[in-house]
């Protein structure tokens, strides 16, 4: 059973995705708040699993809630964030604040249902407008200049271990922990133990974050090999 929270200002929205989600025998709403203000009281009170956020609200927006919900460490939930707002930099903030993925309020119910099981079991999801931009945003944008982001991220990157960073560099390619294990020849436990213990020396939140951050480390010619080239 995946317990659910909900957050969003609008109490009719609300009610539509209790229905939504209450049709689903695995998924168990375990409450709802009206503002992201309350958020980290209620994941305190209730330990869901996933918390379903918008992102528009009146005291606290949804960006600045699940920033404050990653800094639980562990004891964190899945961010899934569902909202109108699909402007690019709007998606970008949210996921780097340790949202595991972002859907538009029109995507079709059995796919918000579905992206709420991926997001408890520690997988991405994502509408199709934001795929499509993710990687693209996640590695432009306007860097001081006294800052080389690629540089940054590649010193990051350098703190993990070789299969630690083989790992990351599937995860950026978007593969599930089973598609990593087939590919590096390894079991899906010894995945998530890699996957683990980089999140935990780069202190990031997810496998979202990591991917990002793997990206950053390729710049604009795609991927860096050890000795500098790329690919």
């Amino acid at each position: 059973m995946v317990a659910v929270l909900l957050v969003d200002d609008d109490a009719l929205v609300r009610a539509g995705l209790r229905l939504m989600l209450g049709a689903d025998p695995a998924l168990d709403v375990v409450g709802e708040v009206g503002d992201g203000a309350d958020v980290l009281e209620a994941v305190r009170r209730l330990r869901p699993d996933v918390v379903l956020m918008d992102v528009r609200m009146p005291l606290v927006d949804g960006v600045a809630a699940t920033e404050a919900l990653s800094r639980l460490g562990e004891e964190a939930p899945a961010v899934l964030v569902l909202t109108t707002f699909g402007a690019d930099a709007t998606v970008v903030a949210a996921l780097r604040a340790g949202a595991s993925g972002y859907l538009l309020k029109d995507t079709p119910p059995a796919e918000i249902v579905d992206a709420v099981h991926r997001v408890a079991a520690g997988e991405p999801a994502f509408s199709p407008e934001v795929t499509r931009a993710l990687v693209a945003l996640a590695t432009s944008g306007s860097p001081r200049e006294d800052v080389d982001p690629v540089a940054l991220a590649r010193k990051r990157l350098a703190a993990l271990t070789e299969r630690e960073r083989e790992v990351a560099d599937a995860v950026a390619e978007g593969l599930s922990n089973a598609e990593i294990a087939t590919t590096l020849f390894l079991s899906t436990s010894s995945v998530k133990v890699h996957l683990s213990s980089a999140l935990a020396k780069l202190g990031l939140a997810n496998r979202v974050q990591l991917a990002i951050l793997a990206h950053e480390a390729r710049g604009s010619g795609g991927a860096q090999r050890d000795d500098g080239t790329g690919s």
